[in-house]
């Protein structure tokens, strides 16, 4: 506030606002962020990942069929070698196996594709449709026990629609191919470095590391 003076009374003054005093501040607003990601998306980029990280990692078939490199184990003990290094060497490559047999299983079982589809139907209604408490004949459920429902309905469906013996069967198959593999195909030739040999059988499902990208 200033003092300024009233024409003909120079004596008298009054008191008008200031410029800068009655200037208002502008309101701040803030910077708009986007909203996070849906659960759907983030499964799928995290499987986005996965395959191409597996698929940049994973060892040349050739050398993986080199009829050359096969030769019959002397003993128990050698065959056993032979699977724990070419299962550490070729372990990506032995994860794709499995899963294409578990994969031509299901295909001529064309039933247990429709049981499956149907298990994950109601999997992505409650945890990535679902965006409010599940009421079913005026009662909520909680989180715990619609995790604990499904989990049985699932188990319960998968057993008495002949999937679990389908899969498991195809288990089977798979472990007796890739354990056949390893035992005869001669690891001499294949080298690993300390971060590889350290690695599981699936830690290609970990975090993907900067090799992963071409």
């Amino acid at each position: 506030m200033e003092p300024v003076g009233v024409a003909g009374n120079p004596g008298a003054t009054t008191v008008v606002p200031s410029a800068v005093a009655g200037t208002a501040t502008a309101p701040v607003t803030g910077i708009a962020s986007s909203p996070p990601p849906s659960a759907a998306r983030v499964v799928f980029a995290r499987g986005q990942e996965i395959v191409r990280t597996a698929l940049w990692n994973q060892r040349p078939w050739a050398e993986m069929v080199d009829r050359s490199a096969f030769a019959k184990p002397e003993s128990l003990n050698e065959a056993t070698g032979r699977i724990r290094k070419n299962l550490s060497y070729f372990r990506i490559n032995y994860g794709i196996l499995m899963f294409a047999v578990l994969a031509l299983s299901l295909v001529v079982n064309p039933s247990s594709i429709f049981v499956l589809a149907l298990v994950l139907a109601g999997w992505t209604y409650l945890y990535v449709v679902r965006k409010e408490a599940l009421i079913v004949f005026g009662r909520t459920f909680t989180e715990r026990e619609v995790l604990l429902s499904m989990t049985g309905i699932s188990t319960v469906v998968i057993i008495f629609s002949g999937v679990a013996s389908l899969l498991l069967t195809a288990g089977v198959i798979g472990c007796a191919l890739i354990a056949a593999h390893g035992a005869f195909k001669v690891p001499d030739d294949l080298f690993l470095d300390d971060q590889e040999a350290s690695g599981g059988f699936l830690s290609f499902l970990g975090p993907a590391t900067a090799s992963a990208v071409p």
